[in-house]
């Protein structure tokens, strides 16, 4: 049984979720940070990795060198953003290396060129890496499923001031399980309600979004009938949960067949 320790290379290594996978990396004894990157013009470049995660000394340096990097990497997680991923896509397929995806806000011509590596890389994308989230993600699916529609549902999302996307590539995936259950598309979605709106459609879903100091992230399925009401709830208290996740669906892809996978292949879900 091969137990050699699985190499990490990390894009967008000075950013929150960045130097949350360096501390998980740096803490894992099946793991190794063998690459840092960000954008050319980071005032990063060139600092320890370790140091900057405030988790050691010395080790690999910050550089904007991906592919060289990537290299000697067998795994690469990526969380710097949907521009930074999009940009970046030409070198992921020169790399040939496993990828996870973690960047959020990916627009829908952005996603279908990224999905497309699939054809020469293990590609494993999730807008969300916590494990909570995924298994709230299968129970709100079989809710949506069960309850039929005499249940209206609402999804409600709470995020730190400084996420850029909304609503959050978690409440979207959740109102895609949800959408599946029901046997609903995407055009069941409702993102805002202003003003004079009438009554509530049947057979949509709408989305709650709050932006405010450092919450990590808070979710919850509303499935609401006349007589009673099921919330199914996921509050995240760091961010170190999502580090985790990834870490683990790193080291699940990195021996993996060239394909698109999601966290719910890591959980046998599906």
């Amino acid at each position: 049984m091969n137990n050699q320790p699985v190499n990490i290379c990390v894009i967008g290594a000075s950013g929150r979720m960045g130097i949350e996978i360096i501390r998980a990396v740096a803490a894992d004894p099946g793991t190794i940070l063998s690459g840092a990157v960000e954008r050319f013009n980071s005032k990063e470049i060139g600092s320890s990795a370790l140091e900057l995660a405030k988790c050691g000394a010395g080790g690999c340096v910050i550089t904007s060198e991906l592919e060289l990097v990537a290299g000697s990497s067998d795994v690469i997680i990526d969380f710097s953003g949907a521009e930074g991923t999009f940009e970046n896509i030409k070198s992921y397929w020169s790399a040939g290396k496993p990828l996870v995806v973690g960047s959020t806000g990916l627009r829908d011509i952005q996603m279908e060129k990224l999905i497309k590596l699939k054809k020469y890389i293990p590609l494993l994308i999730s807008s969300n890496m916590s494990i909570g989230v995924n298994i709230m993600a299968k129970l709100t699916e079989l809710a949506a499923k069960a309850l039929g529609n005499d249940f209206d549902i609402e999804i409600f999302e709470a995020h730190h001031r400084h996420k850029k996307d909304a609503p959050s590539g978690t409440a979207l995936a959740l109102a895609r399980a949800a959408a599946k259950g029901r046997c609903l598309t995407e055009e069941s979605f409702t993102f805002s309600r202003h003003g004079f709106t009438g009554e509530r459609k049947s057979d949509t879903i709408g989305f709650q979004v709050m932006r405010g100091g450092g919450i990590a992230g808070d979710h919850t399925v509303f499935f609401c009938s006349d007589d009673e009401r099921l919330e199914i709830t996921h509050k995240a208290s760091s961010r170190s949960i999502f580090a985790k996740g990834a870490l683990k669906a790193a080291k699940w892809l990195a021996k993996k067949p060239n394909g698109l996978y999601s966290l719910n292949d890591v959980l046998e879900l599906k």
